[in-house]
């Protein structure tokens, strides 16, 4: 693969220390920890933020092969989309896989990170990858998750500008492809500060009234810590008047698959041969389908709980995968289920990796794991 040359060559460079911290916010500036589902487990599973990475070895999973590999490499972090860790860990005696893991790279000073469906939840995140690997248009979240909140805050006039400019860099007023959104009314605001008090207007027991901006913006709830601060970091008073209101809006730029259209209208076979070739499959599994397919729904991992959505969507076709048995009945001839594998329908999660890193930290060596770390195999 033309893709795979590219990262051998890349990292047979050299790269400039850089601390773990940094490494860990660029991933998560795409990939939020808080967009992961409740029973996952992404994020830092060893190593201090502190320390210095000069290699980084990307994978789609962490095993003993792999750290085997960071090891003979010089990598100091391996960074993987499946977690190491889903279930409790109450000792480390090598006694299974994962602890055996675990050991070889604290012993070796790894550090491991994953971004598992924090990366699979996020805009242009999994899905959208394989969206676009299928060279898929008007590509969309299929389930968009609900983690928008209202901010409401009361500012001088002379202000207002200054407040809604800092609320929209640190993330706030965002609505799909519109930024910069904002409501706002005017009123009086009143206060009487007491002796303790430093206010910007007014004086100690002085009952003060101004003329003040209600402003209300939506925010992902992700982001609520650093947009409340930058909002009393360009807020003037003393104490900052507002409040967050829980909503039940939808987020379009976060949620659970994704969906977009071909260029043209394919054959049910004609989709399979272009599938099998843009993802290059050894396998799929599918239903038949007797209509022409243009509308294709994807989700990378075990997707079946999106079925319903695709349809509702539209969805001539649905590519996933770990589809059991009875779960392709459910496509009764209106969608075609195309089930090409867990790890093959998540394989490019590693150039979403790749593509973050040499772009956020330019001057970092990314090394692409040689080691196949799909368990399944295929007789033919």
């Amino acid at each position: 693969m033309h893709f795979e040359k590219n990262l051998t060559k890349f990292a047979s460079e050299n790269g400039t220390k850089m601390k773990l911290s940094e490494i860990v916010k660029a991933i998560e500036s795409l990939a939020p920890l808080a967009l992961q589902e409740s029973y996952d487990n992404a994020g830092l599973y060893c190593g201090n933020v502190s320390d210095e990475i000069s290699r980084v070895l990307i994978s789609l999973d962490i095993t003993e092969e792999v750290v085997q590999e960071a090891i003979s490499e010089k990598c100091q972090l391996i960074v993987a989309h499946h977690p190491i860790i889903f279930k409790p860990i109450k000792k480390l005696t090598g006694e299974n896989h994962v602890e055996r893991t675990l050991l070889a790279a604290i012993k070796n000073n790894i550090a491991l990170y994953a971004a598992h469906t924090n990366l699979d939840n996020a805009y242009n995140g999994v899905n959208f990858k394989i969206a676009k690997k299928l060279n898929l248009k008007n590509i969309q979240v299929l389930q968009p998750i609900r983690n928008l909140k209202k901010l409401t805050v009361f500012v001088p006039l002379n202000y207002t500008e200054k407040l809604l400019k800092a609320l929209g860099e640190a993330g706030a007023g965002q609505i799909g492809n519109y930024k910069d959104c904002s409501y706002r009314v005017e009123g009086i605001g009143a206060f009487t500060p007491n002796e303790d008090a430093k206010p910007h207007i007014g004086e100690a027991n002085i009952k003060e009234e101004v003329k003040e901006s209600r402003i209300e913006v939506m925010l992902p709830s992700y982001l609520e810590k650093q947009i409340i601060a930058a909002m009393k970091e360009a807020h003037p008073y003393e104490e900052v008047a507002h409040y967050i209101s829980e909503t039940t809006n939808t987020n379009p730029e976060s949620g659970a698959g994704a969906i977009g259209e071909l260029e043209k209208e394919l054959t049910p076979n004609e989709f399979l041969q272009k599938l099998k070739k843009d993802l290059n499959l050894e396998a799929i599994r599918y239903t038949s389908f007797s209509g022409k397919i243009k509308r294709v729904a994807v989700c990378g991992g075990a997707g079946s709980f999106l079925l319903k959505q695709a349809t509702a969507k539209k969805a001539d076709a649905f590519v996933s995968a770990d589809f059991k048995y009875h779960d392709f009945f459910d496509a009764e001839n209106t969608i075609m289920i195309a089930d090409v594998g867990h790890s093959e329908s998540e394989f490019y999660t590693r150039e979403l990796f790749f593509e973050l890193l040499t772009k956020k930290i330019p001057n970092i060596a990314v090394l692409f794991s040689t080691v196949n770390t799909n368990p399944v195999k295929y007789y033919f």
